[in-house]
């Protein structure tokens, strides 16, 4: 049975997780998209500025960090460039994210004729909405071409995972109809934060670029049922054979980890891959805590040598693949604007399985063992930091 069940084609598996998902606001489906994987930094930079210098009508952009450093640069120079050319370019940045980013970086870009616009900066009118995010990565190019994952622009995110200067991560450029949806989401972010209509550049139907089906998973702070987890949620139950998860931020909570064991329980066979050096050392800490019972129900558990893993990618039995801006961890579950895409693919499944492989090589078994040797102040912060857990 698991056999035949392993056969069925990813697009009749995705319409049997759409319809368990129906229900979830916020989620869109479209065949007939082109997914490429840009597996490194230094693999979606290159190929992103170079379809901005290709644009012709639109640059819609979205990040929630834009660093004033050498890849900060390239990216600045690249889009007033295009403002040059009469190409409308239009930016949103996260205010807190860019706190270290110098006012005159994005003073340069409005006299170039770039549209900037600061998400929900501080003000004391409203600092009970300081901690509300806007963490997506998103950049969609005429309407047509799209670019997201966990990737914002610095210098950190433009390698190869080779060093701890070099992050690793992992980005995708995506054509064809779900960039109408991430269009319109933009727009619609912007009308929200500025008061002011964005006009979209206006797409005709087209013939289906390729045979990738894409969900847009657009997640929300304070979504009383909270699409993004439950996306995660129900890619999870329905695995057949196979969850495989790279995430640098693992606070999952207690829903999560009941799916996780009871894929395991169904003999799901369940790996993810987790950092060993953290960018944010009490996040991990706090991580650890969630590990045990997977750990003693058999998930594979290993962490990523050699650099700070900033990925974030699932793949469900080997077919389709969930990516893009959201960490599984309650800020982005419940507190952060994200973007998620659903990729069911047979051809893109392979590629990304061989990158989960690749990343195992790189990367150390973390067992029961090796939990259960924490120091005893590590332990005790973990447990001080509990209640911070939605907010970190």
């Amino acid at each position: 049975m698991d056999v035949l069940l392993r056969r069925i084609p990813p697009r009749f598996r995705l319409s049997r997780l759409l319809s368990r998902i129906r229900n979830i606001l916020e989620v869109t489906h479209f065949p007939g998209n082109k997914v490429i994987l840009l597996p490194h930094g230094g693999d979606f930079f290159p190929a992103l500025f170079d379809a901005i210098r290709h644009a012709r009508s639109s640059i819609f952009i979205e990040f929630y960090i834009i660093k004033n450093d050498a890849t900060g640069s390239l990216f600045s120079q690249a889009i007033r460039d295009a403002a040059a050319r009469g190409v409308q370019v239009s930016l949103i940045y996260d205010a807190l994210g860019c706190f270290d980013t110098p006012d005159h970086f994005f003073l340069q870009l409005r006299q170039a004729g770039v549209q900037c616009l600061p998400f929900n900066p501080p003000t004391f009118a409203k600092l009970h909405w300081l901690d509300i995010r806007d963490h997506r990565k998103l950049v969609v190019i005429d309407g047509r071409t799209a670019f997201l994952g966990g990737l914002n622009v610095g210098d950190e995110y433009s390698g190869y995972g080779e060093s701890i200067t070099r992050w690793r991560d992992v980005g995708i450029r995506l054509d064809g109809p779900a960039v109408s949806e991430l269009q319109r989401l933009f727009c619609q972010t912007w009308f929200e934060e500025s008061g002011h209509t964005l006009a979209p550049h206006a797409v005709g139907g087209e013939a289906p670029l390729a045979d990738a089906d894409v969900v847009i998973v657009n997640g929300r702070p304070h979504q009383n049922r909270p699409v993004i987890r439950n996306a995660f949620r129900v890619a999870m139950s329905g695995a057949e054979s196979s969850i495989q998860i790279i995430t640098p931020y693992f606070v999952p909570g207690p829903r999560v980890v009941r799916s996780l064991l009871r894929a395991v329980r169904r003999k799901v066979r369940v790996q993810i891959i987790l950092p060993s050096i953290s960018d944010v050392p009490l996040v991990q800490m706090m991580s650890r805590a969630y590990l045990k019972p997977l750990l003693e129900e058999g998930v594979e558990i290993f962490e990523r040598q050699g650099t700070i893993l900033h990925a974030k990618v699932m793949l469900v039995d080997g077919q389709w693949v969930t990516l893009g801006s959201a960490n599984l961890d309650f800020r982005s579950f419940h507190r952060n604007f994200e973007i998620n895409v659903i990729v069911a693919s047979e051809d893109f499944g392979r590629q990304v399985a061989a990158l989960f492989d690749e990343e195992l090589t790189k990367s150390k078994r973390f067992d029961l063992a090796a939990h259960n040797a924490r120091g005893r102040l590590e332990r005790l912060f973990a447990w001080l930091l509990a209640p911070l857990s939605r907010f970190l």
